[in-house]
């Protein structure tokens, strides 16, 4: 369904694990995930200027999220990512409960948010899942957890994961390579 002229993304990225992201330039052979906490904090601090610049509401092309709205998504991709990290440090093997971001956007109203509170709201996020992954363990990398659709990630390949969502974003709202590749 294309809500608000926007085609929902139903892809399944796993395959960003194995190889490099030909749009991004992504590469997870050279993330170490003890790395990825002090990532998730720069690229956090990247966002509060987006959100400060001016036209952050436009939307840059039809069907493209604006800045504001990727703000939005960015900041629950970490909320979304800390509770799933959170559930396979404290549970044997969990099946992650369903998101669907588009719903989410929709329900939210992304587009009318304050782009100050997302700024903070987007910083106490990444903080809270960088300091998660910041104190795992080191047998806690290799604890799993499960996607709905079967895809099986430890906690070592679920923060590679999440560094190439907000990596990715970062390029979509840049157009270039975002410096955290």
């Amino acid at each position: 369904m294309v809500t608000g002229g926007i085609v929902p993304d139903d892809k399944d990225w796993t395959w960003v694990l194995t190889r490099a992201c030909p749009d991004c330039g992504f590469d997870p052979a050279t993330v170490h995930p003890t790395g990825v906490a002090g990532r998730i904090r720069r690229d956090a601090a990247a966002w509060v200027t987006r959100l400060a610049q001016p036209g952050v509401r436009v939307r840059p092309a039809p069907g493209v999220w604006s800045h504001l709205e990727y703000g939005c998504h960015i900041r629950d991709v970490h909320r979304i990512f800390d509770h799933r990290v959170q559930l396979m440090l404290t549970e044997p093997d969990p099946l992650f409960p369903n998101w669907d971001q588009d719903a989410t956007a929709i329900a939210d109203d992304y587009g009318s948010q304050d782009p100050g509170v997302v700024a903070g709201e987007l910083c106490d996020a990444a903080t809270a899942v960088a300091d998660r992954y910041d104190r795992v363990s080191d047998d806690g990398w290799n604890r799993r957890g499960l996607r709905s659709n079967g895809s099986e990630f430890t906690v070592a390949t679920i923060a590679v994961y999440h560094l190439h969502d907000i990596v990715h974003h970062a390029w979509d709202v840049s157009g270039r390579d975002s410096g955290f590749s």
